[in-house]
Protein backbone atom coordinates (compact mmCIF):
# COMPACT_ATOMS: atom_id res chain seq x y z
CA UNK A 1 0.00 0.00 0.00
CA UNK A 2 1.07 3.57 -0.59
CA UNK A 3 -0.78 6.03 1.63
CA UNK A 4 -0.27 9.52 3.08
CA UNK A 5 -0.02 8.26 6.67
CA UNK A 6 0.74 10.82 9.40
CA UNK A 7 4.44 10.63 10.30
CA UNK A 8 3.76 10.06 14.02
CA UNK A 9 1.98 6.78 13.16
CA UNK A 10 4.80 5.43 10.99
CA UNK A 11 7.34 2.82 11.98
CA UNK A 12 9.80 3.68 9.17
CA UNK A 13 10.25 6.17 6.28
CA UNK A 14 9.37 9.16 8.46
CA UNK A 15 10.76 11.68 5.95
CA UNK A 16 8.93 10.34 2.86
CA UNK A 17 5.81 12.06 1.53
CA UNK A 18 4.03 8.74 0.98
CA UNK A 19 4.22 5.70 3.28
CA UNK A 20 4.85 2.47 1.39
CA UNK A 21 3.97 -0.50 3.58
CA UNK A 22 3.07 -4.15 2.99
CA UNK A 23 -0.23 -5.25 4.49
CA UNK A 24 -2.39 -8.36 4.84
CA UNK A 25 -6.08 -8.09 4.04
CA UNK A 26 -8.00 -9.13 7.15
CA UNK A 27 -11.54 -8.65 5.80
CA UNK A 28 -13.34 -7.41 2.71
CA UNK A 29 -16.91 -6.17 2.60
CA UNK A 30 -18.59 -5.06 -0.65
CA UNK A 31 -20.21 -1.67 -0.85
CA UNK A 32 -23.38 -1.03 -2.80
CA UNK A 33 -22.47 0.09 -6.35
CA UNK A 34 -24.28 3.12 -7.78
CA UNK A 35 -25.01 4.01 -11.40
CA UNK A 36 -23.76 0.63 -12.71
CA UNK A 37 -20.22 1.50 -11.66
CA UNK A 38 -17.94 -1.36 -10.59
CA UNK A 39 -18.51 -2.56 -7.04
CA UNK A 40 -16.10 -1.35 -4.40
CA UNK A 41 -14.93 -3.04 -1.23
CA UNK A 42 -14.34 -1.77 2.27
CA UNK A 43 -11.09 -3.50 3.24
CA UNK A 44 -9.46 -3.97 6.63
CA UNK A 45 -5.70 -4.52 6.61
CA UNK A 46 -2.89 -5.33 9.02
CA UNK A 47 0.42 -3.59 8.28
CA UNK A 48 3.29 -6.09 8.22
CA UNK A 49 6.33 -4.00 7.37
CA UNK A 50 8.56 -2.41 4.79
CA UNK A 51 9.21 -5.60 2.82
CA UNK A 52 7.07 -8.58 1.79
CA UNK A 53 7.68 -12.05 3.26
CA UNK A 54 10.72 -13.75 1.69
CA UNK A 55 8.64 -16.34 -0.18
CA UNK A 56 6.65 -13.60 -1.98
CA UNK A 57 9.31 -13.30 -4.71
CA UNK A 58 8.93 -16.95 -5.76
CA UNK A 59 5.26 -17.48 -4.84
CA UNK A 60 3.34 -14.18 -5.13
CA UNK A 61 -0.03 -16.02 -5.04
CA UNK A 62 0.63 -17.50 -1.59
CA UNK A 63 -1.71 -16.46 1.21
CA UNK A 64 -0.36 -15.33 4.57
CA UNK A 65 -1.73 -14.91 8.05
CA UNK A 66 -0.46 -13.35 11.24
CA UNK A 67 0.65 -15.85 13.86
CA UNK A 68 0.79 -14.60 17.45
CA UNK A 69 2.97 -16.29 20.02
CA UNK A 70 2.38 -15.35 23.66
CA UNK A 71 5.05 -15.59 26.30
CA UNK A 72 4.80 -15.87 30.09
CA UNK A 73 4.27 -12.14 30.48
CA UNK A 74 1.77 -9.93 28.68
CA UNK A 75 4.26 -9.45 25.86
CA UNK A 76 3.72 -11.24 22.57
CA UNK A 77 5.40 -11.36 19.20
CA UNK A 78 3.79 -11.57 15.81
CA UNK A 79 5.15 -13.14 12.68
CA UNK A 80 3.85 -13.66 9.17
CA UNK A 81 3.30 -17.29 8.29
CA UNK A 82 2.13 -18.82 5.01
CA UNK A 83 -1.28 -20.44 5.12
CA UNK A 84 -0.84 -24.14 4.25
CA UNK A 85 -1.98 -25.09 0.77
CA UNK A 86 -3.14 -28.51 1.94
CA UNK A 87 -6.85 -29.11 2.35
CA UNK A 88 -7.59 -28.13 5.97
CA UNK A 89 -11.23 -27.11 5.73
CA UNK A 90 -13.10 -26.23 8.89
CA UNK A 91 -16.57 -26.60 7.35
CA UNK A 92 -17.86 -29.80 5.75
CA UNK A 93 -18.32 -29.69 1.99
CA UNK A 94 -21.69 -30.99 0.81
CA UNK A 95 -22.13 -32.59 -2.61
CA UNK A 96 -24.93 -30.22 -3.61
CA UNK A 97 -25.15 -28.98 -7.20
CA UNK A 98 -25.99 -25.27 -7.12
CA UNK A 99 -26.45 -23.37 -10.39
CA UNK A 100 -24.07 -20.40 -10.42
CA UNK A 101 -23.20 -17.56 -12.70
CA UNK A 102 -19.46 -16.87 -12.43
CA UNK A 103 -18.31 -13.32 -13.18
CA UNK A 104 -14.56 -12.74 -13.25
CA UNK A 105 -13.52 -9.39 -11.77
CA UNK A 106 -10.50 -7.79 -13.41
CA UNK A 107 -7.84 -5.51 -11.92
CA UNK A 108 -10.05 -2.45 -12.49
CA UNK A 109 -12.97 -3.98 -10.60
CA UNK A 110 -15.09 -4.56 -13.69
CA UNK A 111 -16.61 -7.84 -14.81
CA UNK A 112 -14.74 -9.51 -17.64
CA UNK A 113 -15.57 -13.11 -18.45
CA UNK A 114 -18.80 -14.80 -17.37
CA UNK A 115 -19.95 -18.39 -17.32
CA UNK A 116 -23.02 -20.31 -16.20
CA UNK A 117 -21.94 -23.41 -14.27
CA UNK A 118 -22.73 -25.61 -11.28
CA UNK A 119 -20.98 -26.47 -8.02
CA UNK A 120 -19.50 -29.89 -7.45
CA UNK A 121 -19.62 -29.28 -3.70
CA UNK A 122 -20.28 -26.38 -1.37
CA UNK A 123 -19.83 -25.38 2.29
CA UNK A 124 -20.60 -22.27 4.28
CA UNK A 125 -17.20 -20.74 3.39
CA UNK A 126 -16.35 -22.14 -0.05
CA UNK A 127 -17.13 -24.31 -3.03
CA UNK A 128 -15.74 -26.26 -5.95
CA UNK A 129 -17.17 -25.27 -9.33
CA UNK A 130 -16.83 -26.80 -12.77
CA UNK A 131 -15.40 -24.28 -15.24
CA UNK A 132 -14.20 -23.76 -18.78
CA UNK A 133 -12.63 -20.41 -17.89
CA UNK A 134 -8.91 -19.93 -17.24
CA UNK A 135 -9.25 -18.05 -13.94
CA UNK A 136 -5.89 -17.61 -12.19
CA UNK A 137 -5.37 -18.43 -8.53
CA UNK A 138 -5.93 -15.34 -6.39
CA UNK A 139 -8.45 -13.74 -8.77
CA UNK A 140 -11.70 -12.40 -7.33
CA UNK A 141 -15.01 -13.57 -8.78
CA UNK A 142 -18.65 -12.84 -8.15
CA UNK A 143 -20.99 -15.84 -7.87
CA UNK A 144 -24.73 -15.43 -8.31
CA UNK A 145 -27.30 -18.13 -7.70
CA UNK A 146 -30.82 -17.51 -8.96
CA UNK A 147 -31.79 -20.73 -7.18
CA UNK A 148 -30.86 -19.20 -3.80
CA UNK A 149 -31.37 -15.54 -4.78
CA UNK A 150 -27.89 -14.77 -3.50
CA UNK A 151 -24.64 -13.19 -4.67
CA UNK A 152 -21.26 -13.70 -2.98
CA UNK A 153 -17.74 -12.56 -3.72
CA UNK A 154 -15.07 -15.24 -3.71
CA UNK A 155 -11.35 -15.68 -4.26
CA UNK A 156 -9.99 -18.51 -6.38
CA UNK A 157 -7.73 -20.52 -4.08
CA UNK A 158 -6.87 -23.49 -6.33
CA UNK A 159 -7.50 -25.08 -9.73
CA UNK A 160 -7.68 -28.77 -10.52
CA UNK A 161 -8.78 -31.21 -13.18
CA UNK A 162 -10.88 -34.17 -12.11
CA UNK A 163 -10.53 -37.79 -13.27
CA UNK A 164 -13.33 -36.92 -15.71
CA UNK A 165 -11.02 -34.38 -17.42
CA UNK A 166 -13.21 -31.41 -16.39
CA UNK A 167 -11.48 -28.35 -14.91
CA UNK A 168 -12.56 -27.06 -11.52
CA UNK A 169 -11.90 -23.98 -9.43
CA UNK A 170 -11.85 -24.08 -5.64
CA UNK A 171 -13.08 -20.84 -4.12
CA UNK A 172 -13.33 -19.21 -0.72
CA UNK A 173 -16.29 -16.92 -0.06
CA UNK A 174 -14.90 -13.64 1.23
CA UNK A 175 -17.86 -11.44 2.08
CA UNK A 176 -20.47 -13.77 3.58
CA UNK A 177 -21.27 -17.39 4.35
CA UNK A 178 -23.46 -19.58 2.16
CA UNK A 179 -26.79 -20.45 3.83
CA UNK A 180 -26.73 -24.23 4.19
Amino acid sequence: MTIPMPRQLRVFDHAEDQYRVWALVRYAKPTIPHDRKPGLFEVGVAFIGKRPPASYETEPWRRYDIATTSFQSMASTEEIRPIPTSDQRIHTRHNIPVDMQVEVIDEKGTVGQTEQTVTENISRRGATLFTTLQIPIGRFIQLTSGQYGMTVFAAVRARSTGADGIARIHVEFIDKEWPL
